[in-house]
């Protein structure tokens, strides 16, 4: 692998026309391809935006279908890989869609495709109110591809707000890119799209590229905008002028950065002594269990006192209750007093 690659990034303003947006997209490919870049990322909902919630699901089709295989012949004859952020996928049923991220390599190949886990379900402050879930079916699968740009990590939109899954990403799966195609609203745009986009890049150490929809595509829908490539220090690196004019963004993947980066600040070390200390409760006040057999999953945060044979009461936490836990500590032993709900594996261990 080369010590660094150029990549780019999309802007643009999709309508609810499938042909003038490839038509948009066809261009920028060639502008991308002619300036050396061999990747580029579309934003969510590249390929269309209804004007209308729900006319998405008339026009979602599978990824084999004729509007991918349009994209996916543009990426073979341009040479260029595409990240295709926020495709409509026909879902399991007429009335619902999966919000698809799909990644198409310089052959015309689907590498793979990442599904949307975060619905966008919320009463925008000032703004509209948006149900995402209840036409789109949510993904439950974490998705990384290796590629010549490094290992990149597949995301879509809302999925920003979630820290924990661009954590995984990078710390269990080995990310060094983050991909986050989007469609921000005008006013979450302007409140959170460059500080969460920045903060995913600082607590990972990675490259995140962001391309964004942007301005009006239809009299009450509008997108924020600000297509960013940011490094892993959070250093905006590439961006245009206008935040709602249609281009793209170059930069370079510098994967010595990377590696400088997380050399000079490795919090993947400390992170992994700090998971260790919480496996051993006589090394550390506070231990922390998972169980699969508990109908929803949970974690117990349990702080015991230093004394020998101290007493007290704590909280196990779950989504619909919670249980009052009684822990006793002693030398060698750490005694459970709750009910039934008790994993059989640590009731066997007491």
């Amino acid at each position: 692998m080369a010590n660094s690659v150029s990549i780019a990034a999309a802007q643009m303003t999709s309508i609810n026309d499938v042909s003038a947006n490839f038509a948009t997209c066809a261009r920028l490919v060639k502008e991308a391809a002619t300036s050396g870049a061999k990747l580029l990322c579309f934003p969510e909902n590249f390929s269309y935006v209804g004007a209308k919630t729900g006319d998405s699901l008339k026009i979602a089709e599978p990824l084999d279908g004729p509007i991918m295989n349009k994209y996916r012949s543009l990426a073979r004859e341009s040479n260029i890989w595409l990240s295709l952020g926020g495709f409509q996928e026909k879902g399991s049923d007429d009335a619902h869609l999966s919000n698809t991220h799909v990644l198409i390599d310089d052959a015309g190949n689907i590498r793979s495709a990442y599904r949307k886990m975060h619905m966008f379900d919320v009463d925008v402050p000032g703004g509209a109110v948006y149900k995402e879930s209840s036409f789109t079916e949510a993904g439950k699968e974490l998705v990384v591809v290796d590629s010549p740009f490094g290992c990149l990590g597949l995301t879509v939109c809302y999925d920003l707000r979630f820290p924990d899954l661009y954590q995984q990403l990078r710390f269990k799966l080995n990310a060094q890119v983050l991909l986050v195609p989007a469609a921000f609203t005008k006013v979450t745009g302007e409140a959170h799209w460059e500080i969460l986009l920045r903060a995913r890049a600082i607590e990972t150490q990675c490259y995140v590229i962001a391309a964004s929809q942007a301005g009006k595509h239809s009299d009450d829908k509008e997108s924020y905008g600000a297509s960013l490539i940011i490094d892993p220090w959070g250093t905006v690196i590439s961006r245009l002028p206008d935040r709602l004019s249609t281009g793209i963004i170059l930069a370079d993947i510098d994967f010595s950065l990377i590696d400088s980066v997380r050399s000079k600040m490795p919090i993947s070390e400390a992170k992994s002594v700090q998971a260790r200390r919480y496996l051993d409760p006589f090394k550390n006040d506070c231990r922390c269990w998972r169980s699969s057999e508990i109908k929803h999953r949970c974690w117990w945060f349990l702080n015991s006192s230093h004394s020998s044979h101290a007493r007290s009461s704590f909280q196990l936490y779950k989504p619909d209750v919670d249980i009052a836990l009684e822990i006793k500590r002693s030398k060698s032993t750490l005694f459970f007093l709750v009910n039934s709900l008790m994993p059989k594996e640590l009731l066997a261990s007491v």
